[in-house]
């Protein structure tokens, strides 16, 4: 019959204890740790971190190690491309990045990880702005945006009528695509909508197909949840809708695709006037066929509509932004430019805190 060894634990004063030898705490790597169903109390060893790991009954803090640690949830959406001019493509949304509960990321990806950071160290934010519309030429692309080591790139510009070729219609491509812009003449082909990123947003639409007299219309841009149509004879395509999260504590839709602008067929001697293609749910502008286009939504990074056939100039792009979600045992402290004009605020009775950065600097956490 086997021998069973224990260690031998001694109580002194208080509730000081010793042990003979090495205490050795049930190790995980991070993903493994949050995956736990933890109580306040538990401790375990990251072996991601190389740190002792407590939980507090809300989150998960670093006990070793060169700094204490905690871990961000983040909504990154960068600036939404323009409308491009002239029967132009809508302007596709920025590209979209979410580490926020199990909700959709960009595309319809699954959710990101979250990033475990420093309280002492400051980290850059990147607001991107959304791209300006086309007069007569395409919409520019939005810029991108960033926290830490994430970034998400620029939606698309929206195509123009350009030189009635293809090519120079097409809607650029970005973190959603923007789409392309209707044809100048009537034996010009139909042009591509932009391609997305992988796991940020999805395509443009194509601009209208089966040359004849008087069709002109651009092709939706895409969103972060859906791609832009098709336009198809006198109707423009529409944008793709945006994604809904509720980081901050209520459900809200971002990241909307642009409308195509159109023509209007009234003054040109071709029928009746048909409307621009509306913009994709969560801020994404409606394309025209009276004049500009409608821009996207600010921090939404929602694309711009499309301008109407030889007169209207592309709405913008809308800016993007920055969402945190973080233990409400720290504070942020915004600098540099940074700045929210909500700032800091409490998630109810969850244990957490968010804030909504809308303009480029730096942070930390104390």
């Amino acid at each position: 019959m086997s021998t069973l060894e224990t260690n031998s634990i001694g109580k002194y004063n208080g509730n000081n204890v010793s042990i003979d030898d090495a205490l050795n705490l049930k190790s995980y790597d991070t993903a493994g740790r949050d995956a736990l169903t933890a109580s306040a109390g538990d401790i375990i060893y990251n072996t991601d971190e190389g740190t002792i790991d407590f939980y507090n009954g809300t989150a998960w803090f670093a006990t070793s190690g060169s700094s204490f640690s905690l871990s961000v949830e983040y909504l990154v959406i960068a600036g939404g491309g323009a409308g491009g001019g002239d029967t132009g493509g809508g302007g596709g949304a920025g590209g979209y990045k979410n580490s926020y509960s199990s909700e959709s990321s960009g595309a319809n990806s699954s959710s990101l990880d979250a990033l475990t950071i420093s309280p002492a160290t400051s980290y850059n934010v990147v607001v991107g702005a959304g791209g300006s519309g086309g007069s007569g030429t395409n919409g520019t692309s939005g810029n991108n945006s960033s926290f830490s080591t994430v970034e998400s790139t620029g939606g698309g510009g929206g195509g123009g009528i350009g030189t009635d070729t293809a090519s120079a219609r097409n809607g650029a491509n970005g973190g959603s695509g923007g789409g392309a812009g209707g044809r100048g003449n009537d034996s010009a082909a139909p042009a591509s909508g932009g391609t997305g990123t992988p796991l940020q947003g999805l395509a443009g639409g194509t601009s209208g197909s089966s040359p004849a007299s008087c069709i002109r219309t651009g092709g939706g841009g895409g969103g972060a949840g859906a791609a832009g149509t098709n336009a198809s004879g006198q109707t423009a395509g529409v944008g793709g809708n945006g994604l809904a999260s509720s980081i901050t504590g209520s459900s809200v839709t971002r990241a909307g695709g642009g409308g195509g602008g159109n023509t209007r067929y009234s003054i040109y001697g071709c029928g009746a006037d048909q409307p621009g293609g509306a913009g994709g749910s969560g801020g994404g502008g409606a394309g025209s066929n009276s004049g500009t286009g409608t821009a996207g939504t600010q921090y939404t990074g929602s694309g711009g509509g499309g301008g109407q056939y030889n007169v209207g100039t592309g709405g913008n792009g809308g800016k993007g932004v920055v969402i945190l979600r973080y233990p409400d045992s720290y504070s942020i402290t915004l600098s540099g430019g940074a700045a929210s004009t909500s700032g800091e605020q409490t998630d109810g009775s969850t244990g957490y805190k968010y804030i909504q950065i809308e303009s480029t600097g730096t942070v930390s956490f104390s």
